[in-house]
């Protein structure tokens, strides 16, 4: 990523979306071949010899049928999976989408040229609003590099939903609406939201054609903050975005009603490029500990964040950034590119602006002023009130790991992804055991409009590999041998989860297509192991390897006994890992 990011190109940006490849339909014999051994970790004899039962049954009757309609699907769309995966995975989703669905991280300037400090909020989040608009500029110019692996392409849709793009509440089915154009395609919105202690702003990035310096950024965030400050709270309508979906989508309906420049001013924040949020926290935050921090990015004051914007710049008070992002328009690769970016720049500037101080006359931010009546307010209220009481059953851990990191993992022939997933099986086994079903995240981006596939981590190699470290009776000889071929075993799901032959997304649509047709649900799909072993959704540990920069990132677990693992894995002999725990209450 860093020589793509740094290499001129005359390559645009989306020139190759129409030459992708389409995404494949796996085999039905692979897929449920590949699902029977990822049961197995989880199931005694007599359990699995039914379950095996229940797939050779699927196999030879609805399944074909199934298989054939997703045939003819595929001959149809370019990506099958697209639609059903947006539905299903966010859009359907009725629990409050901020904090079970939302990723965000802290930003890592604290370990360079911004180490926490007071007084430097606005001044320092000018500079970096301004590095994060000029990427914005890069995407609408088609100049930012395209994603390759080797000389292949991947699929780049996912950056177009980076900016001005927001996720409306429906009562049933959430709504997502992009409003980015690039410069060939016509008009974008060029206006931020600006969020400060329960009140909203807007403001024009652009002025006489030209972006915005920092010391006008800084002009306008100032004139905000002093109005906020010696003036009474707002409302805190944003709030209501944290709420479950269906009475967030009613709230907003009756928000609406009561006065329709309501409805103008929702409109210009779900269009604006991104929300600023000034938050009025001081988290602590160190290099070896972002737990404090990484908390307040993912369970902070939800009245200075809007929960279904693509991008939430959050600016603490000490100088500290993080995100909060929703996860319907896009994964986290993007906004770990645009984060990276954003952190090159400010280290290569030393965290400074040098260029002019001149400041033009530029028209002062608009507020939002909605119109609320005791209802509202009691929405507003009833929606902080979950959203604090859900987020306070929510651990979360960020600490660095020192010992050793990716250059000795490479040195020793170990790919480093693969050691963490390992480390992180014997772990759990340890803890708690016995097996957890693990999910990974796996890219498809080398298909067009790919998103991700399932790695089950958890593989008979890798529990055999466990139980040969907890028994007395293993020699160092089997030890290596059990975890050699559990570093072969994953290495090559992830391989194969990449190129189009995972399962998980394969099941996932012939389920989809058995609904769709009226018929009832394969007992494939209720087996008591289907669950066990995570499928539907049910993964004891949720975990992703966020890269090999110095960008990080979190995501609640998906279930409510479970584990998030989300890290980042570094050159320099140092690993950040990053875990949340809910814990049962």
């Amino acid at each position: 990523m860093e020589n793509q990011l740094a290499k001129s190109t005359e390559e645009r940006t989306f020139q190759y979306q129409d030459s992708l490849p389409s995404l494949p339909v796996p085999s039905l014999e692979e897929s449920l071949k590949k699902y029977l051994e990822s049961v197995k970790p989880f199931a005694n004899e007599e359990e699995y010899k039914k379950t095996e039962a229940i797939v050779q049954k699927f196999q030879n009757g609805i399944g074909e049928k199934l298989q054939q309609k997703l045939l003819e699907r595929a001959k149809e769309k370019r990506n099958w999976l697209e639609d059903w995966w947006l539905n299903v995975a966010y859009l359907d989703v009725r629990i409050p989408s901020q904090l079970h669905v939302n990723f965000g991280g802290p930003a890592s300037h604290i370990e360079h040229y911004w180490p926490p400090k007071e007084g430097t909020q606005l001044e320092r989040g000018s500079i970096s609003l301004w590095h994060i608009l000029n990427y914005w500029q890069l995407l609408r110019k088609e100049k930012l590099p395209v994603h390759k692996v080797g000389n292949t392409p991947l699929d780049m849709n996912q950056f177009r939903m980076l900016f001005a793009t927001c996720k409306v509440p429906g009562i049933t089915r959430d709504s997502l609406i992009n409003y980015f154009r690039t410069e060939s395609e016509g008009h974008c919105p060029s206006h931020i939201a600006v969020m400060c202690r329960g009140r909203v702003f807007v403001f024009d990035v652009m002025h006489e054609g030209c972006l915005m310096t920092p010391p006008e950024i800084l002009r306008q965030l100032t004139y905000i903050q002093k109005k906020c400050r010696r003036e009474p709270d707002g409302p805190g309508v944003a709030a209501l975005t944290s709420e479950e979906r269906t009475r967030w989508a009613k709230a907003r309906e009756y928000l609406i009603s009561l006065n329709p420049e309501n409805l103008t001013m929702l409109e210009k924040i779900q269009s604006s490029l991104l929300v600023f949020c000034l938050d009025d926290g001081s988290p602590r935050v160190t290099p070896e500990d972002y737990s404090q921090v990484a908390t307040k990015v993912l369970t902070g004051d939800p009245t200075v964040r809007w929960g279904d914007k693509s991008y939430n710049l959050i600016s603490f008070s000490n100088g500290v950034f993080g995100c909060n992002c929703d996860h319907a328009p896009y994964d986290a690769m993007v906004i770990v590119s645009i984060s990276y970016y954003v952190d090159q720049k400010i280290f290569e500037s030393e965290g400074k602006w040098t260029g002019s101080d001149k400041v033009q006359d530029i028209p002062l931010p608009e507020e939002l002023v909605f119109t609320v009546d005791e209802k509202v307010l009691n929405d507003i209220n009833q929606a902080k009130a979950q959203y604090f009481k859900q987020a306070s059953d929510l651990q979360l851990l960020v600490y660095a790991f020192t010992s050793f990191g990716k250059k000795l993992t490479k040195k020793k022939k170990l790919h480093p992804d693969t050691f963490v997933q390992l480390a992180l099986q014997l772990a759990y086994y340890r803890l708690h055991g016995r097996p957890g079903c693990c999910y990974e995240t796996a890219m498809t981006r080398y298909f067009f409009h790919g998103r991700t596939e399932t790695v089950r981590s958890c593989t008979v190699e890798a529990v055999r590999w466990c139980q040969s470290m907890q028994g007395p009776s293993a020699s160092l000889f089997e030890q290596q041998h059990r975890m050699l071929e559990a570093f072969a075993k994953h290495n090559k799901m992830m391989k194969d989860c990449s190129t189009g032959k995972g399962f998980d997304r394969h099941l996932l649509g012939l389920s989809l297509i058995a609904k769709e047709e009226c018929l009832p649900v394969p007992e494939l799909f209720t087996d008591p192991l289907f669950s066990r072993s995570g499928g539907g959704g049910n993964f004891v540990l949720s975990t992703s390897l966020i890269g090999y920069l110095r960008v990080q990132g979190v995501v609640v677990p998906m279930v409510h006994n479970g584990y998030g693992f989300f890290y980042h894995i570094r050159d320099d002999s140092s690993s950040i890992k990053e875990e949340n725990i809910r814990e049962v209450t």
